[in-house]
C-alpha cells in the first residue's frame, strides 16, 4: 500500500509542476505534454489511445492474501 501512496505522491507533485510551468508560460509557447502517471505495483498501465488494454497482466490477491491484508493492526 506505500508503493501506491508514494506513486500518488509523485504523481499529484508532477501535476502541480505540470499546473505552475503551463499558467507561467508565454501565450505563444508550445503547451507541455501532460505527465504520464508512475506504475502501481499489481495494477496494470493504462492502454494508450489505439491500444488494447492488457487485462491479464492484473495480479489479483488470492484469498489468503486477502485475510493477511485484512487481518493486520
Amino acid at each position: 500500500m506505500g508503493e501506491h501512496l508514494l506513486a500518488h505522491i509523485a504523481d499529484q507533485l508532477a501535476e502541480a509542476n505540470w499546473m505552475f510551468a503551463t499558467v507561467n508560460r508565454d501565450e505563444d509557447a508550445e503547451p507541455l505534454d501532460f505527465p504520464e502517471p508512475l506504475p502501481r505495483p499489481g495494477v496494470p498501465a493504462p492502454a494508450r489511445p489505439g491500444e488494447e488494454p492488457d487485462h491479464a497482466a492484473a495480479q489479483l490477491p488470492d484469498p489468503e492474501q486477502l485475510s493477511r491484508f485484512f487481518a493486520q493492526p
